[in-house]
């Protein structure tokens, strides 16, 4: 009965001090920045973990950073290890508190040392990890040593993608500093567990974690505050957390009347705030954002937000920008979001793995709906397992099965750890198990669709709140894995017979692929959308599609080349082509039929006008930055498209460019041009500092006065002019190195496989993608009545054809054909001519040098007789 009485005693002091103290997050934890000054090498270098290892000759760097910088779309990248070591000066006052060292994001191996001991390391390139480094550090000087590798691993995801795969330390570093009774990272799970637009129900699941050696009784407490900041929900728990144990806690909070809805057009959104009290004081207090909403998914009639029916018109987006490459500010991500919400589009898919927190975080913020996708993706071409990044592609899933238990770990791995990380933005609709997986050896497709639903079921126990969607789902069966999930359709799933109304809930996640160099074409790029039967108005869609998402935002960097890298309607700079413009005219203006503007023509460059995003960079960090545009102008002060060498150069103050002090953008046309080009008259790149200060830049053209810009930094240290080392210059130059691998095997003729195709007509009961199945025994053939008789394929990127095999329905039919090559499919050239035609063989191979850059193959038939088995092609 006393243990009882003291118990009620201290719950009521703990209760009071609750009620009578405010304290701010700063009192009780601190999460602290540590991306500035690091050293750093491109090498494996032995012993670089000791604590007085010499690395005066390395460079100076700071974060975030990438193996590769400065990148500029180019194909190839370094594959191999680096070396980053920094000093951390531990305060006293941090003696007896709990540090958490935590990393956003590393490609694609990360092993970590503190003061010569071996943390440990991560395996995965896209999701954030920490470690626990409190009994490792001492007062004063410490130093942290990490080791990075890009290299491609057999037995972990992704194995292939259209994307560049370069290493570093490419996201921010932060140390999280709390007592040792504290919410744990990415401790808190915010949700509703009902939800209209009277009343909102809360659920909160916490977790506490106790390195004290004993036992703690304390108090959990959450507060709702709404997007104004007033408490509008509350909750209490009692606990006791025994010794270096983590307790979960689950708080039922009382109802929210009226709640502030979030949305793409009222972003709303409320903050949970846990507070942790012992021992008479406050150990720890941690804020939640998230919002109040809720989605619906229908199989016939589409996508409802917060109980309206809402079609999805979304952009995908990857996360590389020119000269940093994968290594961006928060800031500049930020701009990434805004610019599709600039153009109306209402969502984007976060293509193909998960992205930076401060970018779902902008989804949030600006008002986007987010498709979060995991990092299991394949692409097209040689299969098996024998690959580096830098020769593109291999079986998605492991074709030897030793790799395949270690793989399973590394896919379910990465997709808990990005549901952890992310699950409290209020932006994401849906967690997207893959990316085209079907892009695997015949043998291992049982493998990898149990994979998936292995996957889709663990997201039911780690989120049960959200759907799970199967991205790219148009080929192999698996648009109906898992329960309920919504199946996202790439290129020619939108206008594929079996994929009319398909009795899932669904939407089209990649049309258009158009590739261009800005400024592009001004027109939609609808590609299959519009192929669709019998919704051939994009503005009139099915009623079962829940929306449409363009192939895609940005350009970005591939090991695939050009091709595929120019598909954006913005460019790697961050300058918008013309496609872009269509979309703000039809979505963000509503014109439906969007009317081209005047565009700049050429002229007699006068003058150079330069331009930031914004003149105040906030901290000296590394998460914000500033973008420069750069625009030739006439006399009378109008954009000209003339391509004219300039050069932006810092006079002085702090800050670098990816290439240094200095950058140089070039015409496209002249032989001297790099991959820094200026196009329509126009240049931009992004530029950073990590010095306080005010920075002074100029634009130079030969023949004109120059120009001026000045940024100022806010924060320390200060830049000293004069004193401070400024950044070493680090000039451009084409990664041509070694890059390991195997060089693809063009007996292979997987190039087809699975590809997106076209057809004049169908037979009932045949189907144009039997044709590239790899199964001879499916074929396609063409209504009696169809005059043209052809079949397409879009190889999705661009090849040198050295072989073409086409596998004929019948052994019995004279069959006479022609087959045409085509860079852009609007201009066509004949390689091959079967007219003659014989009965002996259903085969025929040939084999030649049929032209690069092949992105489209054609096969129509001359003869009344006109099928295909099976088309397969080999290239590189």
């Amino acid at each position: 009965m006393m243990n009882m009485i003291k118990r009620v005693l201290l719950l009521g002091v703990l209760i009071g001090l609750l009620h009578s103290t405010a304290y701010s997050v700063g009192d009780v934890r601190l999460k602290q920045n540590i991306n500035r000054e690091w050293k750093f090498v491109l090498s494996d270098v032995k012993g670089a973990e000791a604590t007085d290892f010499n690395d005066e000759d390395w460079q100076n760097i700071s974060l975030p950073h990438s193996f590769s910088i400065p990148y500029f779309m180019w194909s190839k990248v370094y594959n191999g290890y680096g070396w980053y070591r920094k000093a951390i000066d531990i305060p006293i006052e941090w003696k007896d508190k709990n540090v958490t060292l935590e990393f956003e994001g590393s490609f694609i191996e990360t092993e970590v040392y503190i003061n010569g001991t071996y943390l440990g390391k991560h395996i995965g390139g896209y999701t954030g990890f920490f470690f626990d480094i409190t009994r490792y550090l001492n007062t004063g000087k410490n130093v942290l040593a990490v080791r990075v590798n890009n290299l491609w691993k057999p037995d972990v995801a992704p194995r292939a993608g259209d994307h560049q795969f370069s290493g570093g330390i490419y996201r921010d570093v932060y140390l999280n500093v709390t007592d040792k009774l504290h919410v744990d990272v990415y401790g808190t799970f915010a949700y509703t567990t009902a939800i209209n637009k009277k009343e909102a129900l809360c659920e909160m699941q916490t977790e506490i974690k106790n390195n004290y050696p004993s036992g703690k009784n304390c108090i959990v407490q959450t507060e709702i505050k709404s997007p104004a900041g007033k408490v509008v929900s509350k909750r209490q728990t009692e606990i006791s957390v025994k010794g270096n144990e983590v307790k979960l806690v689950r708080q039922v909070l009382p109802g929210i009347s009226k709640p502030q809805l979030w949305s793409p057009e009222s972003p709303q959104q409320y903050k949970a705030v846990t507070t942790v009290v012992a021992d008479g004081k406050v150990m720890d207090k941690y804020e939640t954002t998230f919002g109040l909403r809720w989605f619906e998914w229908t199989a016939d009639n589409g996508f409802f937000l917060n109980g309206e029916h809402y079609y999805l018109l979304g952009a995908n987006v990857h996360q590389d920008q020119a000269g940093w490459g994968d290594a961006v500010t928060n800031a500049a991500m930020r701009r990434d979001v805004q610019m599709i919400k600039d153009a109306g589009f209402n969502c984007i898919r976060g293509s193909h793995y998960p992205h930076d927190p401060a970018f779902v975080q902008a989804c949030d913020e600006i008002g986007l709906i987010f498709f979060s996708e995991n990092a299991f993706w394949g692409t097209g071409g040689a299969f098996g397992d024998r690959f580096s990044w830098n020769h593109p592609t291999s079986s998605c899933y492991p074709a030897n099965p030793e790799y395949r238990p270690n793989f399973d770990q590394s896919v379910l791995a990465q997709l808990k750890e990005m549901i952890k990380i992310h699950r409290n933005h209020a932006s994401i609709a849906a967690w997207s198990m893959c990316n085209e997986p079907f892009f695997t050896d015949w043998e291992t497709f049982k493998d990898m669709k149990s994979l998936l639903n292995q996957a889709t079921d663990s997201v039911s126990v780690w989120d049960p709140t959200r759907k799970v969607a199967i991205g790219g789902a148009q080929r192999g069966e698996i648009d109906r894995l898992g329960k309920n999930a919504v199946a996202f359709y790439n290129g020619d799933g939108a206008s594929r017979t079996e994929f009319q109304n398909p009795g899932v809930p669904n939407l089209v996640s990649e049309y258009g692929s158009t590739t261009s160099h800005r400024p592009g074409r001004f027109f939609a790029g609808w590609g299959d959308v519009v192929k669709t039967p019998g919704y051939a108005d994009p503005w009139n869609p099915p009623t079962w599609r829940s929306g449409q998402i363009i192939w895609c935002g940005f350009d970005h960097g591939t090991i695939f080349g050009t091709g595929l890298a120019t598909m954006g309607m913005i460019d790697y700079f961050r300058l918008p082509k013309r496609q872009y413009y269509w979309y703000v005219e039809a979505l963000k203006k509503g014109n439906r039929k969007p009317q081209e503007p005047e565009w700049p023509v050429e002229g007699i460059p006068a003058k150079l006008e330069l331009k930031a995003s914004n003149t105040i960079i906030s901290s000296t960090d590394g998460t914000d930055d500033a973008q420069l545009v750069v625009t030739v102008l006439d006399a009378q002060n109008r954009h000209i498209s003339n391509n004219i060498p300039i050069e932006l150069r810092i006079l002085s103050g702090p800050g670098e460019f990816p290439t240094g002090r200095t950058i140089r953008f070039m015409p496209p046309s002249k032989e001297e041009a790099s991959d820094i080009a200026i196009r329509d008259g126009q240049a931009a790149i992004a530029f950073r500092s990590y010095h306080g200060g005010k920075t002074v830049i100029q634009a130079t053209a030969d023949g004109l006065k120059p120009t001026v810009i000045e940024i100022t930094t806010l924060g320390t240290p200060r830049w000293k002019e004069g004193i401070t080392a400024p950044v070493a210059e680090r000039p451009y130059h084409r990664y041509e190195g070694k890059v390991g691998g195997q060089v693809l095997d063009t007996d292979q003729m997987l190039l087809a496989t699975y590809r997106p195709t076209w057809v004049s007509s169908s037979l009932e009961g045949t189907n144009k993608a039997y044709v590239n199945d790899g199964d001879v025994a499916t074929v396609w053939k063409p209504v009696a009545s169809d005059r043209e008789k052809w079949w397409k394929l879009a190889l999705e990127a661009s090849y040198c054809i050295s072989k073409i095999q086409v596998e004929l329905p019948e052994t019995d039919v004279v069959y006479q054909y022609k087959i045409e090559v085509s860079v852009d499919d609007l201009l066509w050239k004949e390689v091959i001519s079967d007219r003659v035609g014989t009965k002996d063989s259903k085969s025929r191979t040939f084999q030649g040098d049929f032209g690069c850059n092949i992105a489209f193959i054609r096969i129509s038939f001359i003869s009344d007789e006109a099928g295909l088995a099976e088309v397969r092609v080999g290239g590189k």
